[in-house]
């Protein structure tokens, strides 16, 4: 059952959260238990001053940088709105890089995001979550998508991505819905992070051998 939410209520959530930023804007990232990555989000309909707006957006983005991570979804700072921020400009050897279809992926923010399989390819990796925090686990996800998104001043923006970058979007926006990639991965696959030095590279084809999946 999802919470009914005014927009009073959301911009008091979204301030008691600031509250507990350190120094450096970093925010304490919820893990999975807590009802609010279970809930749907609700969509950004302005319900935020702009400063205060700006205030979140950038405490999201520091708090994916320190943790490291790729992406974070507001549900995941204990906030039920519909809006993420992604990046990943981390460096990977090229071979690993190549492999996953992995290109750098500048700094933006969805709002209120839909995606949808754009081709027929699926791409099965590894993924992790900062809010399942230790494990990884093996997901099946369309290779290429096509995402309709707002940005921060409420323009449509409709944007297509591939390989790594279209995991990364359908990630997030998984989480505005309530879903966590353990929902959608291969349960014996999952790896504890204390292992992965077993499965080299994280090569699924490897690990599906030797935890028969």
């Amino acid at each position: 059952m999802n919470t009914e939410y005014t927009a009073q209520d959301i911009e008091n959530i979204v301030r008691e959260v600031l509250e507990t930023a350190d120094e450096n804007l970093i925010l304490p990232i919820v893990q999975l238990g807590h009802p609010v990555l279970r809930q749907q989000a609700v969509a950004y309909e302005q319900q935020l001053p702009q400063e205060l707006l700006e205030e979140l957006l950038e405490a999201m983005r520091q708090t994916m940088y320190d943790a490291p991570g790729v992406g974070l979804a507001a549900p995941q700072v204990g906030i039920p709105l519909q809006i993420a921020v992604l990046e990943d400009l981390y460096p990977i050897p090229e071979e690993a890089a190549s492999h996953r279809e992995r290109e750098p992926l500048e700094y933006f923010e969805i709002f209120n995001p839909v995606y949808r399989a754009s081709t027929e390819r699926a791409a099965v990796f590894y993924e992790g979550c900062l809010s399942f925090e230790g494990f990884q686990g093996v997901v099946s996800r369309a290779a290429d998508i096509t995402a309709t998104y707002k940005d921060r001043d409420g323009q449509e923006i409709t944007r297509s991505f591939s390989g790594w970058q279209a995991r990364i979007v359908q990630h997030e926006t998984d989480h505005l819905s309530g879903t966590v990639y353990i929902d959608k991965a291969l349960t014996r696959s999952l790896i504890n992070e204390s292992e992965l030095w077993r499965h080299e590279s994280m090569d699924v084809a490897t690990a599906q051998e030797v935890l028969k999946f």
